[in-house]
């Protein structure tokens, strides 16, 4: 069996203080909190604006041995430039300290827009971009534009070195025009994750497995961000969860371009982040999930 870590989608929303966060916990220690209660969790900041190093450093100082942090990619690579011409916002985005956060980085996740269709040509380029290595990704932040935040502090924060790690990428796709079998051929061939999301509906549920690892967003059924999740589903969520990590196929699961790639070696690495924050159902869900999974 493949590692399976259970989180959440951020931790710092209002609606969780004195529901999920006892009455009185200081904002500062509510990354503890939660950290002491789920194994994962998925950075957002860094979707919006690029984050400094000292915060990458602080996240990875504040949470216990094991953890980890999956990274959102930076918004203008995937909204702004719509994966065009990315080489200069990928670096800024590595040289923002990324690498600070150590063995506890996970995948990078990035997040495609509603509206962007999908382009081969355009995809394949950028998967081509994304460094595999951790070594590389410092490369790549080296070459940042001079006035990208951190350019020049070391793309670990502070001037140090990354120790080589394999680095893995996942890939949200929301333009129904994705759900074909070019896009699952076109991930496998760079070994990015098709990121299984499910969204009650609104934007494509994608089973197909395209990389070593999987990469899992509930976003709440079917209300997005709102609904939680019932005893059965996340019953469902559990089978399928192990189904991937023991290396195979849910029963029963569509699949766009059977049959999957062969698992590595001890299954699959599952990563799953509840992203149900909106009524703070998000930490229960994934206590949950992670309870049935063991």
């Amino acid at each position: 069996m493949g590692r399976v870590r259970v989180g959440t989608s951020g931790w710092s929303y209002p609606e969780w203080r004195g529901v999920f966060y006892p009455p009185g916990l200081p904002r500062r220690a509510e990354l503890e909190h939660t950290a002491a209660r789920v194994a994962a969790l998925e950075l957002n900041a860094s979707f919006h604006a690029l984050q400094r190093p000292g915060d990458y450093l602080s996240w990875a100082r504040r949470t216990p041995p094991g953890f980890c942090f999956s990274v959102k990619g930076w918004r203008a690579v995937t909204h702004e430039l719509r994966l065009a011409g990315a080489r200069g916002a990928l670096a800024a985005f590595f040289a923002s300290g990324v690498l600070g956060l150590g063995d506890k980085l996970g995948p990078v996740l990035w997040q495609l827009p509603p509206g962007l269709r999908f382009q081969p040509g355009r995809l394949d380029a950028f998967c081509a971009l994304l460094p595999r290595t951790t070594t590389a990704a410092a490369e790549l932040a080296a070459a940042a534009p001079a006035a990208a935040p951190a350019a020049g502090q070391g793309a670990a924060g502070g001037g140090a070195e990354p120790v080589e790690r394999p680095l893995r990428h996942a890939l949200e796709v929301r333009h129904p025009s994705h759900a074909c079998a070019e896009l699952v051929q076109l991930l496998r061939a760079h070994d990015v994750a098709l990121v299984t999301a499910d969204t009650g509906g609104r934007w494509p549920f994608l089973l197909d497995q395209t990389a070593g690892f999987t990469y899992v967003r509930l976003h709440g059924s079917p209300e997005l961000y709102v609904s939680g999740y019932d005893d059965a589903a996340l019953d469902a969520w559990a089978q399928r969860v192990r189904a991937w990590a023991a290396g195979g196929t849910p029963p029963g699961a569509p699949l766009l371009a059977p049959p999957d790639p062969p698992a590595p070696p001890g299954g699959r690495d599952v990563f799953v982040h509840l992203d149900n924050t909106a009524a703070a159902r998000a930490p229960f869900d994934a206590v949950a999930l992670a309870r049935r999974l063991g």
